[in-house]
Protein backbone atom coordinates (compact mmCIF):
# COMPACT_ATOMS: atom_id res chain seq x y z
CA UNK A 1 0.00 0.00 0.00
CA UNK A 2 1.27 3.44 -0.94
CA UNK A 3 2.63 5.94 1.82
CA UNK A 4 0.41 9.30 1.67
CA UNK A 5 2.83 12.03 0.42
CA UNK A 6 3.68 14.75 2.26
CA UNK A 7 4.15 18.60 1.16
CA UNK A 8 6.66 20.74 2.45
CA UNK A 9 9.55 23.36 1.50
CA UNK A 10 13.49 23.20 1.74
CA UNK A 11 14.68 26.51 1.30
CA UNK A 12 11.27 27.79 -0.03
CA UNK A 13 11.11 25.28 -2.72
CA UNK A 14 8.20 23.22 -2.61
CA UNK A 15 8.39 18.93 -2.53
CA UNK A 16 6.35 16.28 -1.33
CA UNK A 17 7.57 12.83 -0.64
CA UNK A 18 6.54 9.92 1.35
CA UNK A 19 5.07 9.67 4.42
CA UNK A 20 8.15 8.87 7.09
CA UNK A 21 11.04 10.63 4.53
CA UNK A 22 13.76 12.38 6.75
CA UNK A 23 14.57 15.83 6.04
CA UNK A 24 18.50 14.54 4.82
CA UNK A 25 16.98 12.14 2.41
CA UNK A 26 14.47 14.91 1.22
CA UNK A 27 17.22 17.58 0.82
CA UNK A 28 18.69 15.26 -1.21
CA UNK A 29 15.92 14.83 -3.94
CA UNK A 30 16.48 18.40 -4.32
CA UNK A 31 20.07 17.82 -4.61
CA UNK A 32 20.96 20.04 -1.35
CA UNK A 33 23.31 18.74 0.13
CA UNK A 34 22.95 18.80 3.54
CA UNK A 35 27.01 17.86 5.52
CA UNK A 36 26.51 14.64 7.81
CA UNK A 37 29.11 12.45 9.79
CA UNK A 38 27.09 9.97 11.82
CA UNK A 39 25.11 8.60 9.25
CA UNK A 40 25.39 6.38 6.82
CA UNK A 41 23.08 4.62 3.92
CA UNK A 42 24.33 0.51 5.55
CA UNK A 43 23.52 1.73 8.99
CA UNK A 44 20.65 2.54 11.24
CA UNK A 45 19.81 6.11 12.07
CA UNK A 46 21.50 8.03 14.77
CA UNK A 47 21.63 11.83 15.10
CA UNK A 48 24.93 11.95 17.26
CA UNK A 49 26.86 14.17 15.50
CA UNK A 50 24.58 17.10 14.82
CA UNK A 51 26.52 18.06 12.09
CA UNK A 52 23.02 18.00 10.05
CA UNK A 53 21.20 20.17 12.03
CA UNK A 54 18.80 22.78 9.91
CA UNK A 55 16.38 24.87 11.26
CA UNK A 56 12.32 24.30 11.02
CA UNK A 57 10.44 26.97 10.67
CA UNK A 58 8.44 27.68 14.38
CA UNK A 59 10.54 24.66 16.34
CA UNK A 60 12.23 26.42 19.19
CA UNK A 61 15.72 24.15 18.47
CA UNK A 62 17.44 23.20 15.41
CA UNK A 63 16.91 19.81 14.19
CA UNK A 64 19.02 16.91 13.06
CA UNK A 65 18.18 16.40 9.78
CA UNK A 66 18.74 12.47 9.34
CA UNK A 67 16.36 11.69 12.45
CA UNK A 68 13.62 14.04 12.11
CA UNK A 69 10.65 12.66 9.55
CA UNK A 70 9.36 15.42 7.39
CA UNK A 71 5.57 16.80 8.18
CA UNK A 72 2.92 18.42 6.76
CA UNK A 73 3.53 21.88 5.90
CA UNK A 74 7.20 21.72 7.13
CA UNK A 75 9.31 24.57 5.84
CA UNK A 76 13.09 24.28 6.45
CA UNK A 77 15.86 26.21 5.99
CA UNK A 78 19.32 24.28 5.77
CA UNK A 79 21.56 27.04 4.72
CA UNK A 80 20.53 30.22 7.38
CA UNK A 81 23.60 31.93 9.34
CA UNK A 82 22.12 30.11 12.39
CA UNK A 83 22.59 26.60 10.80
CA UNK A 84 25.80 27.68 9.56
CA UNK A 85 27.38 28.85 12.60
CA UNK A 86 26.29 26.08 14.38
CA UNK A 87 27.42 23.43 12.34
CA UNK A 88 30.86 25.62 12.48
CA UNK A 89 30.40 25.44 16.50
CA UNK A 90 29.83 21.65 16.02
CA UNK A 91 32.37 20.42 13.81
CA UNK A 92 35.13 23.31 16.06
CA UNK A 93 34.16 21.12 19.11
CA UNK A 94 34.78 17.50 17.29
CA UNK A 95 38.48 18.97 16.44
CA UNK A 96 38.65 19.74 19.88
CA UNK A 97 38.92 16.26 20.46
CA UNK A 98 40.36 15.35 17.58
CA UNK A 99 44.45 14.25 16.93
CA UNK A 100 44.69 16.45 14.07
CA UNK A 101 48.04 15.19 12.47
CA UNK A 102 46.71 15.10 9.40
CA UNK A 103 49.62 14.43 7.23
CA UNK A 104 50.91 11.23 8.94
CA UNK A 105 47.59 9.95 9.04
CA UNK A 106 46.26 7.33 5.93
CA UNK A 107 42.94 9.15 5.96
CA UNK A 108 44.55 12.53 4.93
CA UNK A 109 42.53 14.21 1.89
CA UNK A 110 39.54 11.31 2.51
CA UNK A 111 38.47 12.29 6.48
CA UNK A 112 35.01 13.32 6.31
CA UNK A 113 35.62 15.64 9.37
CA UNK A 114 38.99 16.76 7.40
CA UNK A 115 36.37 17.96 4.45
CA UNK A 116 33.83 19.38 6.45
CA UNK A 117 36.68 21.64 8.28
CA UNK A 118 38.06 22.68 4.78
CA UNK A 119 34.69 23.25 4.28
CA UNK A 120 33.46 25.81 6.74
CA UNK A 121 37.23 27.40 6.89
CA UNK A 122 38.43 26.00 10.43
CA UNK A 123 41.89 26.92 9.97
CA UNK A 124 42.61 27.57 13.94
CA UNK A 125 41.23 25.63 17.43
CA UNK A 126 38.84 28.28 19.04
CA UNK A 127 38.01 25.96 22.01
CA UNK A 128 40.00 24.23 24.48
CA UNK A 129 41.69 20.94 23.11
CA UNK A 130 40.42 18.37 25.09
CA UNK A 131 42.52 15.54 23.97
CA UNK A 132 43.68 13.39 26.26
CA UNK A 133 47.25 12.39 26.25
CA UNK A 134 46.38 8.92 27.29
CA UNK A 135 44.49 8.20 24.02
CA UNK A 136 47.11 8.89 21.77
CA UNK A 137 48.66 5.06 21.73
CA UNK A 138 47.08 3.78 18.83
CA UNK A 139 45.77 -0.14 19.02
CA UNK A 140 47.97 -1.93 16.68
CA UNK A 141 48.00 -5.33 18.04
CA UNK A 142 45.66 -7.02 15.24
CA UNK A 143 47.42 -7.82 12.16
CA UNK A 144 44.60 -6.31 10.19
CA UNK A 145 43.19 -3.86 11.68
CA UNK A 146 44.75 -0.31 13.34
CA UNK A 147 42.48 1.57 16.28
CA UNK A 148 43.62 4.53 17.27
CA UNK A 149 40.48 6.68 19.61
CA UNK A 150 42.75 9.77 19.12
CA UNK A 151 41.12 10.36 15.76
CA UNK A 152 37.75 9.18 17.13
CA UNK A 153 34.57 11.45 16.54
CA UNK A 154 31.96 9.66 18.47
CA UNK A 155 30.06 9.21 15.18
CA UNK A 156 29.44 4.93 16.81
CA UNK A 157 29.75 4.49 12.86
CA UNK A 158 31.79 1.36 14.02
CA UNK A 159 30.15 -0.04 16.45
CA UNK A 160 26.47 0.01 14.34
CA UNK A 161 28.33 -1.55 11.25
CA UNK A 162 29.94 -4.06 13.67
CA UNK A 163 26.74 -4.85 15.68
CA UNK A 164 23.72 -4.44 12.83
CA UNK A 165 26.02 -5.79 9.78
CA UNK A 166 27.84 -8.38 11.04
CA UNK A 167 26.45 -9.07 14.57
CA UNK A 168 30.24 -9.11 16.75
CA UNK A 169 29.44 -6.16 18.39
CA UNK A 170 33.58 -6.39 18.77
CA UNK A 171 33.21 -2.48 19.54
CA UNK A 172 31.04 -0.51 22.01
CA UNK A 173 30.20 2.87 23.42
CA UNK A 174 32.24 2.20 26.89
CA UNK A 175 32.35 4.49 30.14
CA UNK A 176 30.38 7.72 30.72
CA UNK A 177 30.87 11.65 30.61
CA UNK A 178 34.49 12.39 29.80
CA UNK A 179 35.06 8.76 29.99
CA UNK A 180 33.08 7.85 26.86
CA UNK A 181 34.87 6.73 24.18
CA UNK A 182 34.58 3.93 21.65
CA UNK A 183 36.33 0.59 23.11
CA UNK A 184 36.63 -3.51 22.93
CA UNK A 185 34.87 -5.86 25.84
CA UNK A 186 36.94 -4.67 29.03
CA UNK A 187 38.82 -2.44 26.81
CA UNK A 188 41.19 -5.52 25.44
CA UNK A 189 43.45 -5.09 22.30
CA UNK A 190 41.45 -6.07 18.84
CA UNK A 191 43.28 -9.27 18.79
CA UNK A 192 42.11 -10.51 22.02
CA UNK A 193 38.04 -9.72 21.58
CA UNK A 194 36.16 -11.42 19.26
CA UNK A 195 36.64 -9.40 16.12
CA UNK A 196 36.47 -11.14 12.56
CA UNK A 197 39.08 -8.41 11.20
CA UNK A 198 36.34 -8.25 8.25
CA UNK A 199 37.18 -3.99 8.02
CA UNK A 200 33.80 -3.02 7.90
CA UNK A 201 34.29 -0.29 11.14
CA UNK A 202 37.64 0.69 9.01
CA UNK A 203 35.42 0.99 5.72
CA UNK A 204 32.01 3.11 7.73
CA UNK A 205 34.48 5.06 10.09
CA UNK A 206 34.40 8.66 8.62
CA UNK A 207 37.88 9.10 9.88
CA UNK A 208 41.32 7.60 11.08
CA UNK A 209 39.80 6.03 13.79
CA UNK A 210 40.27 2.71 12.35
CA UNK A 211 42.48 2.01 9.67
CA UNK A 212 43.91 -1.22 8.19
CA UNK A 213 47.56 -2.21 9.20
CA UNK A 214 49.67 -0.84 6.52
CA UNK A 215 52.59 -2.75 5.13
CA UNK A 216 53.03 -0.45 2.21
CA UNK A 217 56.76 0.30 3.22
CA UNK A 218 57.31 -3.26 3.77
CA UNK A 219 56.61 -4.10 0.41
CA UNK A 220 58.46 -1.04 -1.43
CA UNK A 221 61.87 -2.77 0.52
CA UNK A 222 61.06 -6.29 -0.50
CA UNK A 223 60.34 -4.99 -4.57
CA UNK A 224 63.81 -3.22 -3.79
CA UNK A 225 65.62 -6.17 -2.37
CA UNK A 226 67.44 -7.85 -5.54
CA UNK A 227 67.76 -11.00 -3.55
CA UNK A 228 64.11 -11.93 -3.64
CA UNK A 229 61.82 -12.99 -6.07
CA UNK A 230 58.55 -11.23 -5.76
CA UNK A 231 55.24 -12.42 -6.46
CA UNK A 232 52.28 -10.58 -6.57
CA UNK A 233 48.49 -12.16 -6.93
CA UNK A 234 45.46 -9.50 -7.32
CA UNK A 235 41.98 -10.85 -6.12
CA UNK A 236 39.19 -10.72 -8.42
CA UNK A 237 36.94 -7.67 -6.30
CA UNK A 238 40.25 -5.48 -6.58
CA UNK A 239 40.14 -4.98 -10.66
CA UNK A 240 36.49 -3.74 -10.56
CA UNK A 241 37.13 -1.04 -7.60
CA UNK A 242 40.99 0.49 -8.08
CA UNK A 243 40.10 2.59 -10.72
CA UNK A 244 37.78 4.53 -8.40
CA UNK A 245 40.80 5.81 -6.73
CA UNK A 246 42.84 6.32 -9.67
CA UNK A 247 40.27 8.64 -12.13
CA UNK A 248 37.74 6.04 -13.10
CA UNK A 249 34.21 5.79 -12.42
CA UNK A 250 32.61 3.35 -9.80
CA UNK A 251 32.70 -0.81 -10.94
CA UNK A 252 34.75 0.12 -13.97
CA UNK A 253 36.98 -3.10 -15.02
CA UNK A 254 41.09 -1.98 -15.37
CA UNK A 255 42.31 -5.35 -14.94
CA UNK A 256 44.81 -5.30 -17.87
CA UNK A 257 45.99 -1.43 -16.37
CA UNK A 258 46.45 -2.52 -13.15
CA UNK A 259 48.70 -5.20 -14.28
CA UNK A 260 50.81 -3.03 -16.17
CA UNK A 261 50.66 -1.07 -12.94
CA UNK A 262 52.02 -4.19 -10.76
CA UNK A 263 55.20 -4.96 -13.34
CA UNK A 264 56.35 -0.97 -13.36
CA UNK A 265 56.22 -0.61 -9.52
CA UNK A 266 58.85 -3.73 -10.09
CA UNK A 267 57.26 -6.98 -8.86
CA UNK A 268 59.11 -9.67 -10.45
CA UNK A 269 55.79 -12.00 -11.27
CA UNK A 270 52.01 -10.56 -11.58
CA UNK A 271 49.53 -13.65 -11.47
CA UNK A 272 45.84 -13.70 -10.33
CA UNK A 273 44.14 -14.89 -7.72
CA UNK A 274 41.50 -16.12 -10.05
CA UNK A 275 43.68 -19.07 -10.95
CA UNK A 276 43.22 -20.53 -7.56
CA UNK A 277 39.64 -19.56 -6.87
CA UNK A 278 39.57 -22.11 -10.35
CA UNK A 279 41.68 -24.39 -8.09
CA UNK A 280 39.38 -24.23 -5.31
CA UNK A 281 36.37 -24.94 -7.30
CA UNK A 282 38.19 -28.38 -7.92
CA UNK A 283 39.34 -28.57 -4.66
CA UNK A 284 35.72 -27.68 -2.95
CA UNK A 285 33.33 -29.59 -5.53
CA UNK A 286 35.18 -32.34 -5.20
CA UNK A 287 35.04 -32.11 -1.45
CA UNK A 288 31.23 -31.81 -1.51
CA UNK A 289 30.54 -34.46 -3.87
CA UNK A 290 32.82 -36.94 -1.74
CA UNK A 291 30.69 -35.43 1.12
CA UNK A 292 27.59 -36.58 -0.32
CA UNK A 293 28.63 -40.01 -0.93
CA UNK A 294 29.56 -40.93 2.37
CA UNK A 295 26.10 -39.40 3.44
CA UNK A 296 23.58 -40.81 1.05
CA UNK A 297 25.30 -44.13 -0.05
CA UNK A 298 28.06 -45.34 2.87
CA UNK A 299 25.53 -43.56 5.64
CA UNK A 300 28.44 -42.20 7.83
CA UNK A 301 27.61 -40.00 10.22
CA UNK A 302 31.11 -38.39 11.40
CA UNK A 303 30.14 -36.51 7.86
CA UNK A 304 28.86 -33.30 8.17
CA UNK A 305 26.41 -32.06 5.63
CA UNK A 306 25.56 -29.20 4.71
CA UNK A 307 29.47 -28.09 3.35
CA UNK A 308 29.99 -24.21 4.18
CA UNK A 309 32.86 -22.86 1.81
CA UNK A 310 35.58 -21.59 3.58
CA UNK A 311 37.47 -19.14 1.42
CA UNK A 312 36.24 -16.03 3.70
CA UNK A 313 38.46 -15.09 6.75
CA UNK A 314 36.48 -13.06 8.73
CA UNK A 315 33.64 -15.85 8.27
CA UNK A 316 35.91 -18.64 9.36
CA UNK A 317 36.94 -16.38 12.34
CA UNK A 318 33.03 -16.05 13.29
CA UNK A 319 32.46 -19.87 13.02
CA UNK A 320 35.46 -20.34 15.38
CA UNK A 321 34.37 -18.39 17.92
CA UNK A 322 29.90 -18.86 17.84
CA UNK A 323 30.09 -21.98 16.53
CA UNK A 324 32.20 -24.08 17.05
CA UNK A 325 30.19 -27.10 17.41
CA UNK A 326 30.07 -26.77 13.48
CA UNK A 327 33.18 -26.29 12.49
CA UNK A 328 33.01 -29.97 11.05
CA UNK A 329 30.74 -28.31 8.68
CA UNK A 330 33.64 -25.79 7.13
CA UNK A 331 34.59 -27.07 3.68
CA UNK A 332 38.77 -27.94 4.38
CA UNK A 333 39.86 -25.98 1.23
CA UNK A 334 41.77 -23.07 2.09
CA UNK A 335 41.15 -19.74 0.56
CA UNK A 336 42.04 -19.06 -2.74
CA UNK A 337 44.92 -16.24 -1.21
CA UNK A 338 46.46 -19.32 0.96
CA UNK A 339 46.27 -21.52 -1.81
CA UNK A 340 47.64 -19.60 -4.29
CA UNK A 341 51.08 -18.86 -1.68
CA UNK A 342 51.29 -22.60 -1.28
CA UNK A 343 51.48 -23.70 -4.83
CA UNK A 344 53.53 -20.46 -5.75
CA UNK A 345 56.29 -21.09 -3.07
CA UNK A 346 56.44 -25.04 -4.30
CA UNK A 347 55.25 -25.37 -7.42
CA UNK A 348 55.78 -22.16 -8.91
CA UNK A 349 59.32 -21.90 -7.85
CA UNK A 350 60.41 -25.50 -9.04
CA UNK A 351 59.04 -24.39 -12.70
CA UNK A 352 61.00 -21.42 -12.52
CA UNK A 353 64.14 -22.76 -10.79
CA UNK A 354 63.68 -20.51 -7.58
CA UNK A 355 64.90 -20.87 -3.86
CA UNK A 356 61.22 -20.68 -2.07
CA UNK A 357 63.33 -19.04 1.00
CA UNK A 358 63.96 -16.25 -1.87
CA UNK A 359 60.58 -15.76 -2.46
CA UNK A 360 58.26 -13.04 -1.42
CA UNK A 361 54.67 -13.62 -1.76
CA UNK A 362 52.43 -10.49 -1.77
CA UNK A 363 48.46 -10.27 -2.39
CA UNK A 364 46.25 -7.35 -3.09
CA UNK A 365 42.94 -7.92 -1.89
CA UNK A 366 39.61 -6.25 -1.48
CA UNK A 367 39.89 -7.96 2.35
CA UNK A 368 41.26 -6.91 5.75
CA UNK A 369 40.30 -9.80 7.09
CA UNK A 370 43.25 -11.34 4.59
CA UNK A 371 45.93 -9.61 6.21
CA UNK A 372 45.06 -11.83 9.56
CA UNK A 373 44.39 -14.86 7.76
CA UNK A 374 48.03 -15.05 5.91
CA UNK A 375 49.48 -14.89 9.74
CA UNK A 376 47.70 -17.72 10.83
CA UNK A 377 50.25 -20.17 11.73
CA UNK A 378 48.36 -23.28 10.34
CA UNK A 379 49.16 -21.40 6.82
CA UNK A 380 52.65 -22.43 6.08
CA UNK A 381 52.25 -25.70 4.54
CA UNK A 382 54.87 -24.60 1.84
CA UNK A 383 57.95 -24.54 4.24
CA UNK A 384 57.50 -20.90 4.65
CA UNK A 385 54.63 -18.61 5.28
CA UNK A 386 52.43 -19.32 2.23
CA UNK A 387 51.68 -15.56 1.87
CA UNK A 388 54.18 -12.74 2.71
CA UNK A 389 51.97 -9.51 2.78
CA UNK A 390 48.60 -8.35 2.31
CA UNK A 391 47.90 -5.23 0.61
CA UNK A 392 44.14 -3.48 0.50
CA UNK A 393 42.86 -2.24 -3.06
CA UNK A 394 43.30 1.41 -1.09
CA UNK A 395 47.34 0.51 -0.29
CA UNK A 396 48.14 -0.36 -3.70
CA UNK A 397 46.68 2.52 -5.07
CA UNK A 398 48.89 4.17 -2.74
CA UNK A 399 52.05 2.29 -3.99
CA UNK A 400 50.85 3.22 -7.80
CA UNK A 401 50.38 7.11 -6.58
CA UNK A 402 53.69 6.78 -5.12
CA UNK A 403 54.96 5.05 -8.13
CA UNK A 404 53.84 8.63 -10.36
CA UNK A 405 52.43 6.54 -12.50
CA UNK A 406 49.38 7.90 -14.83
CA UNK A 407 47.07 5.32 -14.51
CA UNK A 408 44.14 5.87 -16.39
CA UNK A 409 47.31 6.46 -19.48
CA UNK A 410 48.37 3.34 -19.34
CA UNK A 411 48.10 0.28 -22.13
CA UNK A 412 46.99 -3.12 -21.18
CA UNK A 413 48.85 -6.59 -20.08
CA UNK A 414 48.07 -9.54 -19.37
CA UNK A 415 49.24 -11.92 -16.28
CA UNK A 416 51.91 -13.49 -16.59
CA UNK A 417 51.78 -17.38 -17.64
CA UNK A 418 52.00 -20.65 -15.05
CA UNK A 419 49.50 -19.07 -12.40
CA UNK A 420 48.01 -15.93 -14.17
CA UNK A 421 45.38 -17.98 -16.39
CA UNK A 422 41.77 -17.91 -15.16
CA UNK A 423 38.13 -18.62 -15.82
CA UNK A 424 35.06 -16.40 -15.62
CA UNK A 425 34.02 -18.70 -12.75
CA UNK A 426 37.06 -17.55 -11.11
CA UNK A 427 36.36 -14.17 -11.40
CA UNK A 428 32.92 -14.17 -10.04
CA UNK A 429 34.38 -15.31 -6.52
CA UNK A 430 34.15 -11.63 -6.09
CA UNK A 431 30.40 -11.18 -5.85
CA UNK A 432 28.17 -12.88 -3.02
CA UNK A 433 26.93 -15.85 -4.82
CA UNK A 434 30.03 -16.42 -7.13
CA UNK A 435 31.87 -18.93 -5.30
CA UNK A 436 28.54 -21.27 -5.08
CA UNK A 437 28.11 -20.42 -8.76
CA UNK A 438 31.28 -21.10 -9.66
CA UNK A 439 30.93 -24.44 -8.09
CA UNK A 440 27.80 -25.61 -9.24
CA UNK A 441 29.15 -24.93 -13.15
CA UNK A 442 31.85 -27.29 -12.35
CA UNK A 443 29.83 -29.79 -10.11
CA UNK A 444 26.97 -30.45 -12.04
CA UNK A 445 29.26 -31.11 -15.38
CA UNK A 446 31.47 -33.28 -13.38
CA UNK A 447 28.22 -35.18 -12.57
CA UNK A 448 25.79 -35.44 -15.22
CA UNK A 449 28.71 -34.20 -18.54
CA UNK A 450 26.60 -31.46 -19.38
CA UNK A 451 26.68 -28.00 -18.11
CA UNK A 452 24.60 -26.18 -15.75
CA UNK A 453 20.97 -25.98 -17.03
CA UNK A 454 20.77 -22.00 -16.67
CA UNK A 455 20.90 -19.70 -20.07
CA UNK A 456 24.45 -18.57 -20.72
CA UNK A 457 25.82 -20.49 -17.11
CA UNK A 458 24.39 -17.83 -14.97
CA UNK A 459 22.75 -19.70 -12.19
CA UNK A 460 20.57 -16.46 -11.82
CA UNK A 461 18.82 -17.42 -8.04
CA UNK A 462 22.00 -17.16 -6.34
CA UNK A 463 22.78 -13.54 -8.24
CA UNK A 464 21.55 -10.65 -6.12
CA UNK A 465 21.62 -8.42 -2.91
CA UNK A 466 19.69 -10.31 -1.23
CA UNK A 467 21.00 -11.40 2.32
CA UNK A 468 20.09 -14.90 1.84
CA UNK A 469 19.34 -16.49 -1.08
CA UNK A 470 18.27 -20.21 -1.86
CA UNK A 471 18.17 -22.41 -5.14
CA UNK A 472 17.25 -26.09 -6.01
CA UNK A 473 18.60 -28.13 -8.94
CA UNK A 474 17.62 -31.31 -9.31
CA UNK A 475 20.19 -33.54 -11.10
CA UNK A 476 19.16 -36.06 -13.60
CA UNK A 477 20.80 -37.96 -16.17
CA UNK A 478 23.94 -38.87 -14.19
CA UNK A 479 27.55 -40.68 -15.18
CA UNK A 480 27.27 -44.06 -14.03
CA UNK A 481 29.94 -43.22 -11.36
CA UNK A 482 27.65 -40.67 -10.09
CA UNK A 483 24.48 -42.35 -10.25
CA UNK A 484 23.16 -42.21 -6.60
CA UNK A 485 22.82 -38.22 -7.37
CA UNK A 486 20.35 -39.62 -10.04
CA UNK A 487 16.67 -37.17 -9.19
CA UNK A 488 18.50 -35.44 -6.30
CA UNK A 489 17.45 -32.32 -5.43
CA UNK A 490 20.48 -30.41 -4.57
CA UNK A 491 19.91 -27.41 -2.27
CA UNK A 492 22.02 -24.58 -2.18
CA UNK A 493 22.05 -21.42 0.29
CA UNK A 494 24.15 -18.22 -0.13
CA UNK A 495 24.23 -15.02 2.59
CA UNK A 496 26.56 -12.37 3.24
CA UNK A 497 27.25 -9.72 5.94
CA UNK A 498 27.88 -11.87 9.27
CA UNK A 499 24.05 -10.84 10.62
CA UNK A 500 22.61 -12.94 7.46
CA UNK A 501 24.96 -15.81 7.74
CA UNK A 502 24.10 -16.10 11.20
CA UNK A 503 20.34 -16.63 10.91
CA UNK A 504 21.10 -19.28 8.62
CA UNK A 505 23.20 -21.22 10.96
CA UNK A 506 21.24 -20.70 13.57
CA UNK A 507 18.46 -21.93 11.52
CA UNK A 508 20.16 -24.80 10.08
CA UNK A 509 21.74 -25.91 13.14
CA UNK A 510 18.02 -25.83 14.80
CA UNK A 511 16.93 -28.23 11.95
CA UNK A 512 15.16 -25.25 10.48
CA UNK A 513 16.88 -25.26 7.28
CA UNK A 514 18.16 -27.99 5.38
CA UNK A 515 20.92 -27.86 2.98
CA UNK A 516 23.41 -29.64 0.99
CA UNK A 517 25.70 -26.79 0.47
CA UNK A 518 25.98 -23.37 1.72
CA UNK A 519 28.21 -19.90 0.41
CA UNK A 520 28.98 -17.78 3.01
CA UNK A 521 30.41 -14.20 2.43
CA UNK A 522 31.72 -12.19 5.17
CA UNK A 523 30.71 -8.55 4.04
CA UNK A 524 28.04 -6.49 2.47
CA UNK A 525 27.68 -7.85 -1.45
CA UNK A 526 30.77 -10.24 -1.16
CA UNK A 527 34.48 -9.48 -1.35
CA UNK A 528 33.09 -6.59 -3.75
CA UNK A 529 32.27 -4.68 -0.51
CA UNK A 530 35.57 -5.61 1.80
CA UNK A 531 36.59 -3.84 4.23
CA UNK A 532 40.10 -2.76 2.19
CA UNK A 533 37.85 -1.27 -0.82
CA UNK A 534 37.97 2.61 -1.65
CA UNK A 535 35.98 4.98 0.24
CA UNK A 536 33.04 5.44 0.35
CA UNK A 537 30.81 2.64 -0.21
CA UNK A 538 27.09 2.57 -0.49
CA UNK A 539 24.99 -0.40 -2.42
CA UNK A 540 24.94 1.84 -5.60
CA UNK A 541 28.95 1.46 -5.76
CA UNK A 542 28.25 -2.05 -4.95
CA UNK A 543 25.97 -2.76 -7.61
CA UNK A 544 28.47 -1.17 -10.45
CA UNK A 545 31.13 -3.32 -9.14
CA UNK A 546 29.22 -6.59 -9.19
CA UNK A 547 28.22 -5.65 -12.98
CA UNK A 548 32.17 -5.10 -13.54
CA UNK A 549 32.80 -8.58 -12.15
CA UNK A 550 29.95 -10.26 -14.06
CA UNK A 551 30.67 -8.43 -17.14
CA UNK A 552 34.19 -9.40 -17.22
CA UNK A 553 33.29 -13.28 -16.93
CA UNK A 554 31.17 -12.98 -20.05
CA UNK A 555 33.76 -11.17 -21.69
CA UNK A 556 36.45 -14.26 -21.04
CA UNK A 557 37.18 -17.29 -22.86
CA UNK A 558 36.88 -19.78 -19.98
CA UNK A 559 33.57 -19.45 -18.31
CA UNK A 560 33.96 -22.56 -16.48
CA UNK A 561 37.15 -23.46 -13.83
CA UNK A 562 37.58 -27.19 -14.97
CA UNK A 563 38.69 -25.94 -18.56
CA UNK A 564 41.15 -23.82 -17.40
CA UNK A 565 44.19 -25.34 -18.77
CA UNK A 566 46.98 -24.44 -16.35
CA UNK A 567 44.86 -26.04 -13.45
CA UNK A 568 44.80 -28.92 -15.59
CA UNK A 569 48.60 -28.58 -15.98
CA UNK A 570 48.93 -28.12 -12.11
CA UNK A 571 46.85 -31.54 -11.40
CA UNK A 572 49.10 -33.31 -14.13
CA UNK A 573 52.42 -32.14 -13.40
CA UNK A 574 52.15 -31.80 -9.31
CA UNK A 575 49.21 -32.60 -7.64
CA UNK A 576 48.21 -35.26 -9.41
CA UNK A 577 44.05 -35.18 -9.00
CA UNK A 578 41.79 -32.72 -6.74
CA UNK A 579 41.55 -34.13 -3.01
CA UNK A 580 44.53 -36.16 -3.37
CA UNK A 581 47.16 -36.96 -0.61
CA UNK A 582 49.52 -34.24 -1.95
CA UNK A 583 46.46 -31.77 -2.61
CA UNK A 584 45.43 -32.16 1.01
CA UNK A 585 48.89 -31.67 2.19
CA UNK A 586 49.47 -27.83 0.52
CA UNK A 587 45.61 -27.06 0.12
CA UNK A 588 43.83 -27.88 2.89
CA UNK A 589 43.43 -27.34 6.39
CA UNK A 590 41.19 -27.54 9.52
CA UNK A 591 39.69 -24.75 11.81
CA UNK A 592 39.88 -24.83 15.57
CA UNK A 593 37.17 -23.48 17.98
CA UNK A 594 38.32 -20.21 19.99
CA UNK A 595 37.23 -19.09 23.03
CA UNK A 596 33.83 -16.23 22.85
CA UNK A 597 35.53 -13.35 24.62
CA UNK A 598 39.43 -14.31 23.63
CA UNK A 599 41.49 -15.55 21.20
Amino acid sequence: MAKALINLKINDIPISVEEGTTILDAAKKLNIKIPTLCDHPDLSVAGNCRVCVVEVKGARYLQAACATPVAEGMEIFTNSQTVRQSRKHVIELLLSEHNADCTSCTRNGKCELQDLAAEYHIFDRIFLDLLDPENMIADISSPAIKKDISKCIHCQRCVRACEELQYVSALAVIGKGAEQHIGTFFDYPLNEVVCTNCGQCVLHCPTGALTERNYVEEVWDVINDPTKHVVVQTAPAVRVAIGEELGFSYGTRVTGKMVTALKRLGFDSVLDTDFTADLTILEEGTELLTRLKKVLVDKDPNVKIPMFTSCSPGWIKFMEHLYPDMLGNLSTCKSPQQMFGAVAKTYYAQKKGINSKDMIVVSVMPCTAKKYEAQRPEMRSSGYQDVDYVLTTRELATMIKQAGIDFMSLPESDYDPLMGESSGAGVIFGATGGVMEAALRTAYEIVTGREVPFKNLEITPVRGFDGIKEATIKIEGTKPEWSFLEGVELKVAVAHELANANKLVRAIKEGKLQYHFVEIMTCPGGCLGGGGQPYPISWDIRQMRAQGIYSEDENLPLRKSHDNPEVVQLYEEYLGQPNSHKAHELLHTHYFPRKRYLN
